[in-house]
Formats: C-alpha cells, sequence, structure tokens
C-alpha cells in the first residue's frame, strides 16, 4: 500500500473534511481556528465564495493554456489587476508556479541583467528548497543539508535582528550595514555582485521586521554599486503586513518583486515583477515552464484580488493585527519563558526561550501542540523552531483574534507552570 513519505512530519494532528473562512473542519466534526492558512497561503479564508465562483467558471472554459503556446483571458486580466498594486515602475510580470520558482527566475534575471556572478542573501531568510533558492536560504540548516554541493555565488550578510544579538534596533542596524560593507571589501566585490535578496519580514527565519534604516543602507549601497534589489514578498504580499506589499512599511522601491503564497487563495500561483526595461534584458528563452500562470489559478488570483479590495482586508489586517500583537505581549508577560514577541500586520510570533536566554524549542513545541489540542492551529519557525507564529486569513475578525487568544493563553500557561 502506498503512503506518503515518512519524512513528511504533520505540525497539527488534524485530518481535514472542509475549510471554511477562518476554520478547518476534521473529519470527526471538530471546528479549529486555522491561524497558520496554509503557511500564509489562504488570505481570502478558506474558499471564500467569490473565489470558488471564479475557479468554478474558469475550470467549465479552460483549465491550462500553457502560456508561451497561447494565451488566456484569465491571465491578461490578472496582470492588469497587478498592475494596479504593484510597486511603481514594476510593469513587467512572470508568472510561475511555487515562491522557490519565482525567485530562481528572479535570480536568473538579475545575473543575466547585470552580467555579475554573484548575490547575497541576509542571515535567518527563506527563500525556497530547490537548489539555488535553497542555496540562499539561511533560516535553517534542515532546507540545505543533505545534497551539497550547493550553488556557487551566494554570501551571507547579518539582518538586523535585535533580539538575537542582545542589543537595541539601532545597534543592530549599524552591525548590520557595517558588516555589509566588510562583505564587499573581503568576499564579494560590489562589482560582481548583481543583486540583494531580502524579506521585509524574516518569514522561517523566525517573524522579525527589517526596518527603514536598514532598508535605506541597502538602497544606498544598491544606488551606488549598480546591484538589484530583490524583495522577497512570498509571505508578507498582498496585504499580510496591513500594508500592500512590505516593503511599504519601510520607504524602499524595490527592483524585483517576487510574489506567491497569498495571491490566489490556495491556488498555485507566484511570479516576478520588474520593469519593463529590466525584464527585457533576460536572455530569450530563460523564462517559461508547463504550468506557470494556469488559467485556474490566475482565474482564482485575479478574483482574489478583488476581494482584497472591495473587502477592505489590507486595512483589516492592519487593526487585527494591532490587537493580535497586543494580545500576544500581553501573554508573554505572564511568563519568562516568551522572551520576545513581534511581527507586522498578521505575523505574528513569540519566541521562547530558556532563563539563560537560550533557544527553548520543547517549550516552543509543546505551546504549539497544546494550542492544537484545544482547536487553535499554529506552526514553528526559527533556526531552533523555538518561535510559535500566527498567520491568520486575512479576513479574521476582533472576536475570532479574541479567541485565538484565550486558547493561546491557556496553552501557554498548561506548559510553562512551574
Amino acid at each position: 500500500m502506498a503512503q506518503l513519505s515518512p519524512v513528511l512530519k504533520q505540525a497539527t494532528p488534524v485530518v481535514v473534511d472542509r475549510g471554511e473562512g477562518v476554520y478547518l473542519y476534521d473529519t470527526t466534526g471538530k471546528r479549529n481556528l486555522d491561524f497558520t492558512a496554509g503557511i500564509g497561503v489562504t488570505s481570502t479564508g478558506h474558499c471564500h465564495p467569490r473565489v470558488v465562483a471564479a475557479a468554478q467558471a474558469q475550470i467549465g472554459k479552460l483549465i491550462h493554456g500553457q502560456y508561451t503556446t497561447v494565451m488566456h483571458k484569465p491571465m491578461l486580466e490578472l496582470t492588469e489587476k497587478l498592475g494596479e498594486v504593484l510597486p511603481p515602475g514594476l510593469d513587467s510580470l512572470f508568472f510561475s508556479n511555487s515562491g522557490s520558482e519565482g525567485v530562481e527566475a528572479a535570480l536568473r534575471l538579475a545575473r543575466q541583467a547585470t552580467g555579475r556572478p554573484n548575490v547575497i542573501v541576509f542571515q535567518g531568510g527563506f527563500h525556497g528548497r530547490t537548489v539555488a533558492a535553497a542555496t540562499m536560504t539561511t533560516s535553517g540548516t534542515r532546507f540545505s543539508a543533505g545534497f551539497s554541493p550547493l550553488m556557487g555565488g551566494v554570501h551571507v550578510a547579518p539582518f538586523p535582528n535585535a533580539y538575537r544579538y542582545g542589543w537595541d534596533v539601532g545597534t543592530a542596524t549599524k552591525f548590520a550595514l557595517r558588516e555589509l560593507d566588510y562583505l564587499f571589501a573581503t568576499v564579494t566585490a560590489p562589482h560582481e555582485t548583481a543583486a540583494f535578496f531580502i524579506e521585509p519580514v524574516l518569514g522561517e527565519g523566525g517573524y522579525v521586521p527589517a526596518n527603514t534604516e536598514f532598508f535605506a543602507g541597502l538602497c544606498e549601497r544598491a544606488d551606488r554599486h549598480g546591484i538589484l534589489l530583490v524583495i522577497d514578498e512570498v509571505q508578507t504580499g498582498f496585504g499580510r503586513t496591513g500594508k500592500f506589499w512590505g516593503h511599504d512599511h519601510f520607504d524602499v522601491r524595490p527592483d524585483i518583486v517576487v510574489i506567491a503564497k497569498g495571491l490566489a487563495s490556495g491556488f498555485p500561483l507566484s511570479g516576478i515583477a520588474a520593469s519593463t526595461e529590466l525584464m527585457s534584458k533576460a536572455w530569450p528563452g530563460s523564462q517559461g515552464g508547463t504550468y506557470g500562470g494556469n488559467a485556474v489559478s490566475c482565474a482564482a488570483a485575479a478574483e482574489t484580488l478583488s476581494v482584497i479590495k472591495d473587502e477592505g482586508l489590507v486595512e483589516n489586517a492592519a487593526s487585527r493585527g494591532e490587537q493580535l500583537l497586543a494580545g500576544a505581549r500581553l501573554i508573554a508577560d505572564k511568563t519568562p519563558r516568551i522572551g520576545d514577541v513581534r511581527g507586522l500586520g498578521l505575523l505574528v510570533g513569540s519566541e521562547f526561550t530558556t532563563s539563560d536566554g537560550e533557544p527553548d524549542n520543547p517549550t516552543a513545541q509543546a505551546a504549539q501542540k497544546a494550542a492544537a489540542e484545544r482547536g487553535l492551529l499554529l506552526l514553528t519557525c526559527g533556526a531552533h523552531m523555538n518561535v510559535v507564529r500566527m498567520i491568520p486569513p486575512l479576513i479574521v475578525t476582533a472576536e475570532q483574534i479574541d479567541e485565538a487568544l484565550e486558547i493561546w493563553a491557556d496553552a501557554v500557561a498548561s506548559v510553562t507552570k512551574s
């Protein structure tokens, strides 16, 4: 009898029968608050009626139209709608399936456009699991171990992770920029560096936001040396952080944006956006793929963008995110086992540490499990998997946030009693 790979470990014991909004119902009928959102994918909630209707209508017309062979209306409509929300100047799109594919497309474009071999990524970043994307990932060795040699030309600079260093944000930022300059002097010369790749908020790396001063430093160096700024918005885009793009918090204009996850409410779709001038520097034949820009996924994505706009979901993510962050901090104040609570919008992470400040994986895992037993589904992240993260759909209500916080408080109390 066939079975799933034994290395696929489930984060929760739930076997889902159906999803509705913020809830997942298991095969026994139990209702669970889903604060994982498929790792930030189901932005409009599970099975939003408008997204379902758009997908159903498209399935009856055209399921797959390979988009370097034929063009189809859902892709054209999606391209037009994305043009209304993309950062200024980014008016050219290439579609693929997964975040990893999007990152690799951005890497290929950056190297071809600049003629330079190297890229710089930042400590704690996650960019995917395929060979190039995994090479660029430093949020945990589990993503890159065991299939070396990895791709060359990738160099790692510090991210201004103030809590990890035990500093204030300003000190961490100055350190990170100083070390970036040292990297230029010792490892990859600026004229050999094609691009910076960075997440506005470290995702798998522990839900650590960047800051305006750090991005200003990156932009100044990018402009001075002709280096492209690639912002990985796979987890932070489409309203997740309380602004449409995660980088909108930091007054920065990227050269390339990578998109995926919340774009299509659960249908597989990703892509990159750049200026037409920059995208035109990709080599002929370097962009393509069998399933990229799938017609059903594009129809779902176009409707997702409409739902986000019509239902004010970016604004909801901002207000509900403030509520969630404040509530999680109040819970942390009651136990020394949570050393830090941080995030932007509906990306909130609680980092568990021991009495001497070391990562506390066992307690984080126990708290996540206790929450699941009580009907609140959460995930862990961070290099030591000691950060419990909350990623509810953007449609979450104030009442659902309160319910989740009540469950979380009980779960934390149950595993941190002396």
